[in-house]
């Protein structure tokens, strides 16, 4: 059974990527949650739901010419009925419009909750973090002389903020 929900984790996890990349919102269902709580950096942007986290997908991802997403290094943990996944990330995004360099590369990781429903395995909360960029943030939307908010993966488990980490250490590293 455990390995069964490892790979169907899995399976949601890189769904999420392809979906995205695809542009298939009404497929979102299928990855998420409808009360889904997402937190992006390294703006800072939280969305309550799944309706709130599509909208502003939609309205992102449809002004860029093109993205790429990719899901990796997968780990899970199977508690029951609620798991804990992590795995990194790289994005890449184009938008022809903006001035300089068309092309902005992401890194980061992804740290979800997720639980089992009767349509399968569903991310109830995600959290998201930049480690590293290159290229003009400018395809973002955000301003070039913008400092993004970097994360070091070590100081987020010692601050007790990674629930995969805090899942298989047993509470030890935070809290």
């Amino acid at each position: 059974m455990a390995e069964h929900d490892n790979a169907e984790i899995i399976g949601v996890l890189n769904l999420y990527g392809f979906l995205l990349d695809a542009q298939q919102w009404d497929l979102f269902h299928r990855v998420f949650t409808a009360d889904v709580k997402s937190e992006f950096g390294p703006a800072g942007l939280v969305w309550p739901d799944l309706a709130s986290l599509k909208a502003h997908f939609v309205e992102f991802h449809e002004a860029l010419d093109n993205h790429q997403h990719e899901i990796m290094g997968h780990v899970v943990h199977v508690d029951g009925d609620r798991a804990y996944a992590f795995s990194y990330g790289n994005w890449l995004l184009r938008r022809e419009a903006v001035a300089g360099d068309p092309t902005w590369l992401g890194t980061g990781w992804y740290d979800d909750e997720l639980v089992r429903t009767q349509a399968g395995w569903r991310i109830r909360s995600r959290v998201a973090r930049m480690v590293s960029w290159s290229g003009n943030p400018a395809v973002s939307g955000h301003n070039p002389d913008a400092d993004f908010a970097l994360y070091v993966l070590k100081d987020e488990i010692e601050a007790g903020r990674v629930k995969f980490f805090n899942a298989i250490a047993g509470g030890q590293g935070g809290s």
